[in-house]
């Protein structure tokens, strides 16, 4: 499995011709909005020449289901996408139409194509329908779990399988997500083998490095995570 780190919370699943990818942030929309929170990096535009089998959103904010980039995707006829997302989310992706699969993606649903297993599991933040998601790689028998933006909650840990080869995480602090202090004991209660902290650099200067956990994975913009 080759993963690639997006920027902010995306990510980019690559096996046997297979893609899957998650709240790709591709554009500068958040600063129209929130005019400090601008990228930092540039946008790297090669990632649109992509079209995943399978898109996946955490939750409806700006910079996860992205009203510049998302459409951009659903544009494509190329290949047909199964895009799943839940509920807040879901409602604006499938008026896109253009012949992708939408599905309604909240807590617990399970949906498996591609040799793949996705479930949909608890996240704690201010999209009240936010998630965060197991991937289970049944070719090569791995499973990792992107938690989306979430707080620390211990309510979480009851949705999660226990044998989990990484968990993806925030770790910025700000706009209810997890401090690098309380993503290591959130990552050690997982149990996870590597943990590769996410959400930071593209609105801030904090670096990945600021999460100090033994089993880290530290994660470098628009490259491989070589776990």
């Amino acid at each position: 499995m080759k993963i690639t780190w997006l920027g902010q919370a995306g990510l980019l699943f690559e096996r046997d011709g297979i893609s899957i990818m998650i709240d790709p942030y591709l554009s500068d929309s958040v600063v129209k909005v929130e005019p400090q929170n601008y990228r930092r990096v540039p946008v790297d535009e090669r990632f649109y020449d992509i079209t995943p089998d399978i898109m996946l959103f955490t939750h409806d904010h700006l910079d996860h289901y992205d009203p510049e980039t998302a459409p951009r995707f659903f544009a494509k006829t190329d290949k047909k996408m199964t895009v799943l997302c839940p509920a807040s989310a879901w409602k604006k992706a499938r008026t896109h139409g253009n012949g992708h699969n939408y599905v309604r993606f909240n807590r617990h649903t399970e949906w498996t194509e591609y040799g793949f297993r996705f479930k949909a599991v608890k996240a704690e933040h201010s999209d009240d329908f936010a998630i965060g998601v197991i991937i289970e790689d049944m070719v090569e028998n791995k499973k990792y779990y992107i938690t989306g933006d979430t707080l620390y909650n211990a309510t979480i840990f009851a949705d999660l399988p226990k044998d989990l080869d990484a968990v993806f995480l925030p770790i910025n602090g700000v706009g209810n997500n997890m401090n690098a202090d309380d993503a290591i004991r959130f990552a050690k209660a997982t149990g996870a083998k590597k943990a590769v902290p996410l959400h930071v650099g593209m609105f801030d200067e904090k670096k990945p490095d600021i999460f100090a956990c033994d089993n880290r994975v530290l994660p470098e913009i628009y490259k491989e995570i070589k776990l």
